[in-house]
């Protein structure tokens, strides 16, 4: 039974492909177009699912798309008739894409798929908990998907038990903890569903000083966790816009625009979002545990991205452990989708666990390249390199980084969800006081401020950070422990805001946050044996089993997918060597790279 899962047509579409049961590919669309967050079919993503299958698409059984168009039309027509006639511009501008596109998904889906066969549509938010519970290690656990919207629904918790997930209760539009994030989002100056994680990585430098007025004002949060919007500061169910006038009456003046320097009172606004987020977090988490009395938790949904958010659940033991979809946001609605199919409408058995961590094989899910393809790109680009035996090529990389280097490093199949994971991944010494700025400014061309994650050998997480188990998907935030922080210098603890970034608080500061937190990925010899032993060679040679992990690709871009895509962000960037599985490259023997004058305007980065 082929069966494929399809996300499509807000943002990060995706495609899933299963084979009785099992996660065959996965892939988001942007990998292939370079288009940032691409909200498109995902006809290369399809592609590339059905061929690493070695399947045709008139081989495929079903087709599961992950949410029903039919009732999110009707959210948006009663939304803007709720709100008429302030919503009409807003309205006339959405119907366009609805008559042309949402209304008739199914014709769109035969025709991209040339396909004549049924088509199911589950829920959004049942596509998000079942790619959150049939996944994951657990025979029985509940569920908590928070999002921004699906159809109806914001938010949902419910239980998975065998090859069921069952929805318990809900809290739906206009009322949404993504919502109030991304509202946060675009008053600080940032993207919408771009520019959260730089809303969460801001909040350590400001602080909450606007909590109450959020509770106060914004958000009716209750003790069971459930909540209710004043929606007479938000402008998102008529407007074009995120917040209004009086929200920005509350705040202090207006929304910061993209371009100014972010100033105090932005740092202080992540700080009291956060904050409020979490306390969400927490009460809905303790309330769910309260109502099903399950041991384990699974979580999904944009919100679920929220790693600081999710390690205080994990630390407040709650539940006896956690499990996060990688792919949390619309993305992995793909992969619930098909699940969904598999389970609920198919009424098939869970499989048992590809490893002993769970079903997702570590989410490489991408598309792989041989060395012998990686070569073939590299003759014909003309690019010097040199191929090592793996034997010889682990310790020779960890050197490097050692010597503080910075390395592309790109092998195996490549990561399903929005982290780096080890195969598309940009990595450094996480000892070094200088490579937070150096990559941040000259190889990733970003905020200074945005922290990087560290990569620590699974069996090494205890020793070096506040937590007592694996973190293999970098969902979850632990301090460093006391013994490896660093006295700070006199006079630096009355610092704000920015100013706190270049102090230096661990002996790795390249990977420890101003509150001396860490997002982390622990690396496991099962799931990632190359870069496992890469990390262990590191250590050998330093006593440090930790480096700097951050995805390959640069503001505005995609994570890489292809040599080729590599070997351009290399080259576009100030890494020092480039590694495509056993070929190295360095960066002083490359020729300039022809024919690229304008990357910087493509990216945004002038």
């Amino acid at each position: 039974m082929k069966i494929l899962g399809i996300s499509a047509f807000y943002h990060d579409s995706a495609a899933c492909l299963m084979v009785d049961g099992e996660i065959i590919a996965a892939a988001q669309e942007e990998r292939f177009t370079r288009k940032k967050h691409d909200h498109d079919f995902p006809r290369h993503a399809v592609a590339y699912c059905v061929k690493e299958a070695g399947l045709t698409n008139q081989d495929l059984d079903l087709v599961a798309f992950y949410d029903k168009p039919l009732l999110k039309f009707e959210r948006l027509l009663e939304t803007y008739l709720a709100f008429a006639p302030r919503g009409f511009n807003s309205f006339l501008k959405a119907m366009p894409l609805w008559t042309r596109q949402k209304l008739f998904l199914a014709d769109i889906i035969r025709k991209e798929l040339d396909y004549k066969g049924k088509i199911l549509y589950p829920e959004h938010h049942e596509s998000h908990a079942a790619s959150a519970f049939f996944p994951s290690p657990y025979e029985e656990a509940a569920i908590l998907t928070t999002d921004g919207v699906g159809e109806w629904t914001t938010t949902s918790y419910g239980i998975g038990r065998g090859n069921r997930v069952k929805i318990l209760a809900e809290i739906r539009f206009p009322h949404s903890l993504g919502m109030l994030y991304s509202a946060f989002t675009y008053f600080t100056g940032f993207r919408v569903n771009s520019g959260e994680y730089k809303v969460m990585g801001l909040a350590p430098y400001g602080e909450p000083k606007y909590v109450n007025d959020i509770l106060e004002h914004i958000i009716d949060l209750r003790e069971d966790g459930s909540f209710k919007m004043n929606m007479d500061f938000f402008d998102y169910c008529a407007g074009l816009k995120m917040t209004n006038g009086k929200f920005g009456r509350l705040f202090g003046g207006p929304a910061r625009q993209p371009e100014p320097k972010l100033t105090q009172r932005e740092m202080d606004l992540a700080a009291s979002v956060q904050v409020v987020t979490e306390m969400a977090m927490s009460r809905l988490a303790r309330h769910v545990r309260q109502v099903t009395g399950m041991r384990h938790l699974c979580l999904a949904g944009g919100v679920a991205l929220n790693c600081v958010a999710n390690g205080k659940v994990l630390r407040e033991k709650t539940f006896d452990d956690i499990w996060i979809q990688p792919a949390a946001g619309d993305a992995g609605g793909a992969l619930g989708a098909a699940l969904a199919v598999w389970h609920h409408y198919l009424d098939k058995p869970r499989l048992r666990p590809t490893s002993a961590r769970d079903r997702q094989r570590a989410s490489y899910l991408g598309p792989a390249f041989s060395n012998e393809e990686i070569e073939a790109f590299l003759k014909s680009a003309g690019a010097p390199y040199k191929r090592v035996p793996p034997d010889e090529l682990i310790p020779a990389v960890a050197e490097l980084i050692a010597s503080e280097n910075v390395i592309g490093w790109f092998q195996g199949r490549m990561e399903f969800g929005p982290r780096a994971l080890g195969n598309r991944s940009i990595i450094g010494d996480a000892r070094s006081r200088h490579m937070q700025t150096t990559m941040n400014l000259k190889i990733k061309f970003r905020e200074s401020f945005r922290p990087f994650a560290p990569s620590v050998l699974e069996e090494e997480v205890s020793d070096w950070f506040e937590i007592d188990r694996a973190s293999p998907y970098m969902l979850l935030v632990a301090d460093v422990r006391q013994e490896h922080r660093l006295p700070v210098p006199e006079g630096t603890e009355k610092l704000f805001g920015i100013d706190k970034l270049n102090v230096i608080r661990s002996s790795v500061p390249a990977i420890t946050h101003v509150d001396y937190s860490a997002r982390l990925q622990t690396v496991n010899a099962e799931d990632n044996p190359r870069y496992h032993a890469l990390i262990k060679a590191f250590r050998e040679r330093t006593g440090c089993p930790v480096i700097i992990n951050t995805s390959f690709n640069v503001r505005g871009e995609p994570i890489v997918c292809t040599p080729q895509d590599a070997y351009r962000c290399f080259m576009r960037t100030n890494m020092d060597y480039l590694v495509l599985n056993d070929c190295i490259l360095a960066k002083t023997e490359q020729p300039e790279l022809q024919g690229d004058s304008d990357w910087r305007k493509e990216f945004q980065l002038d």
